[in-house]
């Protein structure tokens, strides 16, 4: 039974991470990114509810005439 030539695995295992290294670099290379992203502000609109316009009084229980 021959056995196994391992010899040239270090330089296959070498060569493909390179690879995989240069082929990911191109990939990433050709991506647009924006330099300067810039923040929006964005302005929610004003919701006028009833309880906001009517001036209302809590009475507490406490402080009502004995």
């Amino acid at each position: 039974m021959p056995q196994l030539d391992t010899s040239t695995w270090l330089t296959m295992i070498l060569s493909m991470f390179l690879v995989l290294f240069i082929i990911f670099q191109l990939k990433i290379s050709k991506h647009n990114f924006y330099h300067n992203p810039e923040l929006v502000t964005t302005k929610a609109p004003k919701q006028n509810t009833p309880w906001e316009t009517k001036w209302t009084k809590i009475y507490l229980p406490l402080s009502l005439p004995l």
